[in-house]
């Protein structure tokens, strides 16, 4: 699994738009206190509002690693970067990229590598060979994020979690799964680039076994409705063996986003999905809560419909932006 050299510099390229930018955004927020600063090229209009330090300044304040912050068109990285990436290699730092193009297929940043000793880090991809599962009962406690659709809160929703356990005292650690999430915690593995026969035995190893009353709160993938990415939420959940579910929802979505065919469950039907599923590898599986990306809805539409949901399900119902998570916390613990 990538383990990340902290703290960062996030590297924004020549972006123009915000939303392309969510990776360094969600650094920013999610670990501020593992973030230094940023870097950009004189071109681009976006900025986080930290210090902004060069690759050589970030380095002599201890930085670690240059974070490749944005999602560049096509998932490749633009030949005009390569002089910024080699900069920060050359200063000592290991450059972290999500991208789909592998660091190491740019001759030159390979040799900027060997040169200073940094390392080229493709957190969507990685050259570790994982086991099969095994479906061993492991020690320790968990709770796996799991949606109705993909892009929906997953992720927000285990750090946030997590963060809520550790404010009241129990151990508790967000395992990443995806390539944000991994720079997030600064170690994991991004699940969905794992050979499919190998994702539970992936999830396993992330997971390990721990203190009896530890929570791991894993980051969910995909749904298990999604017609592409069902394989790897199943994965995950089988190797996962949660202890708990917190189904994760947008009301504003009537079928999966892309696919008009294939309309989203009902809840309680989604609900039943997961656990039944869930029961393979741990048959005590329950769901805890309901968390809901809301920012379709108005204040009172929000009111009226988490409402209606506890109503209807017998269970807490959040959105951790709007907020927080702290029911969900309490029906976990008391479980």
């Amino acid at each position: 699994m990538h383990q990340l050299r902290k703290p960062y510099l996030l590297f924004l390229g020549d972006v123009t738009l915000k939303s392309d930018a969510k990776t360094a955004f969600g650094l920013r927020d999610w670990c501020a206190d593992d973030v230094l600063g940023e870097w950009s090229l004189p071109t681009a209009t976006i900025s986080l509002g930290l210090p902004r330090l060069s690759p050589q300044q970030a380095a002599q304040e201890g930085a670690g690693s240059l974070v490749v912050g944005v999602a560049a068109v096509g998932g490749a990285l633009p030949e005009h970067w390569l002089a910024e990436l080699e900069a920060a290699l050359d200063a000592g730092l290991d450059i972290v990229s999500g991208q789909h193009s592998r660091l190491t297929s740019f001759p030159r940043l390979v040799q900027a590598a060997q040169r200073s000793g940094a390392r080229l880090i493709d957190v969507r991809h990685s050259d570790q060979s994982f086991p099969a599962g095994t479906g061993r009962k492991r020690s320790g406690q968990r709770v796996l994020t799991v949606g109705t659709d993909c892009a929906l809160g997953k992720k927000y929703t285990a750090l946030a979690l997590a963060q809520a356990l550790q404010r009241r005292g129990v151990a508790a650690t967000f395992r990443a799964t995806g390539q944000t999430g991994v720079m997030i915690a600064g170690e994991g593995v991004a699940i969905d680039a794992v050979i499919s026969d190998f994702v539970a035995g992936a999830a396993e190893q992330l997971s390990p076994d721990n203190a009896p009353d530890h929570w791991d709160v894993i980051e969910g993938q995909g749904a298990l409705f999604h017609p592409a990415y069902a394989g790897v939420t199943l994965g995950l959940l089988h190797g996962s063996q949660p202890d708990a579910l917190v189904l994760c929802h947008d009301p504003a979505r009537d079928c999966i986003e892309g696919y008009p065919g294939f309309p989203i469950p009902d809840l309680q039907v989604a609900i039943d999905r997961y656990v039944e599923a869930g029961r393979l590898t741990n048959p005590a599986v329950r769901c805890v809560g309901i968390s809901i990306n809301s920012s379709s809805l108005s204040d009172a539409a929000w009111d009226a419909y988490a409402n209606r949901i506890t109503r209807e399900l017998s269970l807490p119902v959040v959105d951790p932006m709007r907020g927080g998570v702290e029911a969900l916390a309490t029906a976990l613990l008391q479980a």
